[in-house]
């Protein structure tokens, strides 16, 4: 029995290290320039195979609550295996403050203008190095990001872009500071401004059960920012799962946002179409249907549960897509997000612990027990 497990933990592990190298991945850190010396942003790179040159996208992340040097590096795989499915090679950097990224986190005070072009400030960098690399295009870039990435996004389109920038993706991009007194119209006025100071096209991707903006706050801000830029196109898709603020690191999610960004891509000119199938998402566990047992967040109904079970499952709410709880009658559990398979994985990490077999809990935002 020992045997079997531990050859299971081996293929596991075998498959995870698998996925890295097929995703070619590699973490560096780029320097920003300050006016004393620079500091580190730690950046990951995703690349095809081959020499390239390849098109260059940039993917900004959101903003976690806390900390922020006690945020998780950002992989954001469906998207990131979209793009390099399509030949593009990925720089995903963690902007100054976060992660392992020097300096501390610049928040504009109370102004939404102020704190977007403090965030866009770490983009040029990232871009100036990635255009002294061979294997990128220099003329070629993409600029994407989600939440907080997407509003850094939308400001650094704004500032003076490279000017191989072709086009700017936002997914449920914005800024929500409700400790500031009128935040929204602030944000309203700032879309605007971003717009009239924008020069290349846009999409943007927003749900209707969006828990950070509302529809009536993003048609607002989209309305603004399309009067100075109406190279901008709105993609409402409706609702998705419990919280459409996360459909851009989803693996479901992808469903929704392909179609649309592809054909985005083709009017602007890059590269749309599959020419690297390997990249494509690994088969992955299937997840189990949701049940009625327990709403997502009820601690309290968590079977076989202890104190520490309970507070990793608060950490576990608080991960981004996709994830996976998994608990065992022996109180041991065992969880995993961010990941190709994060259900094999949460399995896999208590079935470690546990003397008894395993079974999910929740997958992502619902309980399946």
């Amino acid at each position: 029995m020992i045997r079997l497990i531990f050859c299971l933990l081996s293929a596991l592990f075998s498959l995870q290290l698998l996925a890295a190298t097929q995703l070619n991945e590699e973490v560096i850190f780029v320097p920003k320039k300050m006016l004393i010396g620079s500091i580190p942003l730690e950046t990951t790179i995703f690349k095809p195979n081959g020499d390239g040159p390849f098109p260059l996208v940039i993917i900004n992340h959101g903003k976690s609550f806390g900390n922020s040097h006690f945020q998780n590096r950002y992989r954001p795989l469906s998207p990131i295996r979209y793009f390099l499915e399509r030949n593009y090679v990925v720089f995903v950097p963690m902007r100054q403050g976060f992660s392992k990224s020097g300096g501390n986190y610049s928040d504009g005070s109370c102004s939404m203008k102020a704190n977007g072009l403090l965030q866009a400030e770490d983009i040029q960098p990232v871009i100036e190095y990635a255009h002294r690399l061979p294997y990128v295009d220099k003329v070629q870039t993409l600029i994407v990001g989600q939440s907080h990435g997407g509003w850094t996004t939308l400001a650094y389109g704004a500032s003076k872009p490279d000017q191989s920038v072709k086009g700017l993706v936002n997914f449920a991009g914005g800024l929500k500071n409700e400790s500031c007194g009128g935040w929204q119209s602030d944000l309203y006025r700032t879309a605007e401004d971003f717009g009239k100071a924008t020069k290349v096209p846009t999409i943007w991707f927003y749900g209707d059960n969006d828990s950070f903006f509302s529809r009536q706050t993003s048609d607002a801000m989209f309305e603004r920012y399309r009067a100075g830029n109406p190279q901008s196109q709105f993609v409402a898709y409706g609702t998705f799962g419990s919280d459409s603020h996360l459909l851009f690191t989803s693996n479901d999610g992808r469903a929704i946002w392909e179609p649309y960004l592809t054909k985005f891509l083709e009017s602007i000119g890059m590269s749309s179409k599959v020419v690297n199938p390997q990249f494509q998402p690994l088969p992955r566990t299937e997840a189990p249907s949701k049940t009625h047992f327990a709403e997502i967040g009820e601690l309290e109904k968590i079977p076989y549960s202890t104190d520490s079970m309970r507070k990793a499952y608060s950490l576990f709410l608080e991960k981004p897509f996709p994830k996976a709880f998994a608990i065992s009658e022996t109180k041991n559990y065992g969880w995993e997000y961010g990941s190709d398979d994060p259900l094999a994985s949460a399995l896999s990490r208590c079935e470690k612990k546990a003397s008894a077999k395993c079974k999910l809990y929740a997958v992502d935002d619902y309980v399946v027990w």
